[in-house]
């Protein structure tokens, strides 16, 4: 992340990232097979740690208004 990021782009961020989120989590109930349970499971959590680093950002960044 930049050192320089607002407030209003780290929202932005987090809502791409909820989005993604939702979207795995439906492909995820559609497939079933344990390679795809595998790999969506990864997928999801990879997106849930962006979300934490992001979450923590914008606490970061509203502690300091």
């Amino acid at each position: 992340m930049a050192n320089s990021v607002s407030l209003e782009e780290v929202e932005r961020r987090i809502q791409i990232v909820e989005d993604n989120l939702r979207e795995l989590v439906e492909q995820a109930a559609a497939y079933s097979g344990a390679a795809d349970e595998e790999r969506n499971a990864q997928r999801i959590a990879d997106q849930q740690a962006k979300l934490d680093a992001l979450l923590k950002e914008r606490e970061a960044l509203m502690a300091k208004s």
